[in-house]
């Protein structure tokens, strides 16, 4: 079938990886395929702030754009990527995630504006150390709590934080390899200074611990409003006794352990979510994601999940499931 249609596929690297740029030899191999097998020509856009004008008119040669650059990567913020995204999206390109979307639904600050909602939990803001000083204490009484920056991915900038009597404090950062510390009040506030900096974000969200997470975290990956995939793991990031986390584990949309949740999921709640964040039914991202954690147990009720974050500026890797469905889903917000 002849390719009528280009689309990009944008990740980040330096020079060299953009110079011998391979489709093949890409992590996106199976879904390059796909594309082309759709009659839609995809070509690789490797993405760099050093050479982000020459991405840029690579850019507006084609119809759609599918991103995967992370809200830093290599201390970078992709501040300048998104200014790019959003004057694509301005001349009618399809994005796979708007900069608006990720900034609605891709930020910690969304736990907050769904604590009330289905998967929803003990979920705070906190606008400064001062309020992070006069609130934090009396929260720590009823048990662990996890801070976590405004905009972030790998576990950086998500601390885990318990009082260990006498005004002493045992801090864990989730970030990988990361150990346990004991600290006072005046280390924690230096420690989380930099989260509250107004090119970091200005706060913190702080959300009750969840004693099961050592249980697991179940991944639900999405195209638009529909469950494509699910991931599996256990996750001990944030225990101090456990190792760091094993593989994630891929699943089709189909997998009868988490039905329960594809209902939930499907049935309401992306719709209460996209309402409440207000995001348009069209610009839900073409991939996307969302990372539950186990709740206490209700009784004989079924499981209950916990939100704990949600993806969209990079959702990789992703289970086989989602290429078919994100392809027929590109397919259609592309122009005839």
């Amino acid at each position: 079938m002849a390719a009528t249609r280009r689309v990009a596929l944008v990740y980040p690297g330096d020079r060299s990886a953009r110079d011998r740029a391979d489709r093949a030899a890409s992590r996106f191999a199976a879904l390059f395929d796909a594309l082309e097998a759709a009659g839609v020509a995809a070509e690789p856009a490797v993405w760099h702030d050093d050479f982000a004008d020459e991405v840029a008119a690579q850019l507006q040669r084609v119809q759609a754009v599918l991103v995967w650059c992370n809200p830093i990567e290599d201390g970078r913020r992709r501040d300048r990527l998104d200014a790019v995204l959003r004057t694509l999206a301005a001349q009618g390109l399809c994005v796979s995630a708007h900069p608006e979307a990720v900034l609605r639904l891709g930020t910690k600050d969304v736990l907050f504006e769904t604590r009330d909602l289905p998967f929803g939990s003990d979920v705070h803001r906190v606008e400064s150390l001062g309020q992070l000083e006069a609130e934090l204490p009396r929260r720590l009484r009823s048990g662990a709590r996890v801070l976590k920056q405004h905009r972030g991915h790998s576990g950086i900038g998500v601390w885990r934080i318990e009082a260990a009597g006498s005004d002493r404090l045992r801090v864990r950062h989730a970030q990988r390899g990361s150990v346990e510390q004991t600290m006072g009040w005046p280390e924690l506030r230096a420690t989380l200074a930099p989260y509250f900096a107004a090119e970091a974000g200005g706060h913190m969200i702080d959300q009750a611990w969840q004693p099961r997470l050592a249980e697991g975290m179940v991944r639900a990956y999405l195209v638009g409003d529909r469950v494509a995939g699910f991931g599996h793991q256990a996750v001990n990031a944030l225990h101090p006794a456990e190792p760091q986390p094993g593989p994630r584990l891929y699943h089709g949309p189909a997998l009868a352990a988490f039905q329960g949740l594809r209902e939930q999921l499907e049935s309401g709640w992306i719709t209460q979510l996209r309402e409440r964040v207000g995001l348009a039914e069209q610009h839900l991202p073409l991939l996307w994601d969302c990372d539950f954690m186990l709740g206490e147990p209700s009784g004989a009720g079924p499981e209950r999940h916990v939100l704990c974050e949600i993806n969209v500026s990079s959702v990789s890797p992703f289970p086989p499931s989602c290429i078919t469905p994100l392809v027929e889903a590109l397919l259609r917000r592309l122009p005839a």
